[in-house]
């Protein structure tokens, strides 16, 4: 879940991690840092979303370092959409990402989702 408020956002996620009715851990992180103000809320597949958070977290590091600022929101919401998208039929992942900007402020947006039915 993600809200905004007038100077941020505030993201928040259950800790479980099951498998069917057993629940395999109790204390996931299910919200992650992708940059210094934008973070990500996971949903799915833990190996999917782990995954795709890293990858956009690698992009976005560089992205930032050639361009010398710090990275919209919008931007990485959109990479998170485009792996999501180009994997949708090998992956189970639903992911809301949040954060500020000093462009457009706070923002909440819920791009990427992909859910393979078998």
């Amino acid at each position: 879940m993600a809200v905004t408020f007038n100077g941020g956002v505030v993201l928040g996620a259950d800790s479980r991690t099951s498998t069917g009715s057993y629940i395999a851990n109790r204390v996931a992180d299910k919200v992650v840092p992708i940059h210094d103000y934008v973070w990500a809320c996971r949903s799915g597949s833990a190996a999917d979303t782990q995954a795709v958070a890293d990858y956009v977290k690698y992009y976005i590091n560089s992205h930032t370092t050639e361009l010398g600022r710090l990275p919209r929101v919008k931007t990485c919401a959109n990479l998170m959409r485009k792996i999501c998208y180009n994997n949708k039929d090998r992956m189970m992942a639903g992911m809301i990402c949040g954060g500020w900007d000093p462009y457009l402020g706070g923002q909440v947006r819920y791009y990427a989702r992909s859910y393979t039915h078998q």
